[in-house]
């Protein structure tokens, strides 16, 4: 349902899954387990998988906790979007990267889910794709310390309402790993 012309493909956006982004994370081992099994899955079945790393002043490239995390590795075919912004589009040549491959349609995982993930689903679906958050692919630190929800709340509210956003000629949707379809 995409609104980019002859972009009928997929690909599985896989966003800042890097040891000090995630180490914390709200059921961090499943989840990163999740995600392994959605790139294992994207390339058995021929679909872009295309990954996107995190820098600023707290995240330095090359640093340990910049890395992506261990279980899960990039195949040196498959694009690196390196970003400076929640928004994975902002800045960077991830547009570019999809319409080379004809993407119009985001599979998302990674983190965090109350920055980057909702920055980049908004982005995604303003700049015509459809894009589907995998809702148990997911996740974020506890941030209650300063007055923000428990991550298992904030995980929820998200999964919740980007399973009902749409915009004209497009749809955001969540599904949980083992109902993601590749086809469309």
């Amino acid at each position: 349902m995409t609104t980019l012309d002859n972009r009928p493909n997929t690909a599985l956006l896989v966003v800042d899954v890097q040891n000090g982004v995630v180490d914390e994370g709200y059921e961090r081992d499943a989840v990163v387990a999740n995600i392994a099994g959605l790139v294992g899955r994207a390339r058995r079945e021929g679909v872009p998988v295309v990954w996107v790393q995190h820098s600023d002043d707290e995240l330095v490239r090359g640093s340990e906790e910049w890395r992506i995390v261990g279980e899960l590795d990039r195949d040196d075919d498959e694009p690196l979007v390196e970003k400076s912004y929640g928004d994975s589009f902002e800045d960077t040549d991830l547009e570019k990267v999809l319409a080379e491959r004809g993407v119009g349609r985001l599979v998302v995982v990674g983190a965090e889910t109350d920055a980057c993930i909702r920055s980049t689903l908004h982005g995604a679906i303003v700049r015509g794709y459809d894009a589907t958050l995998v809702g148990d692919a997911h996740t974020t630190v506890d941030k209650t310390a300063w007055g923000g929800l428990a991550p298992e709340l904030v995980i929820a509210h998200t999964n919740r309402y980007w399973r009902f956003q749409t915009a004209p000629g497009r749809k955001g949707g969540t599904v949980k790993t083992g109902d993601v379809d590749f086809s469309g």
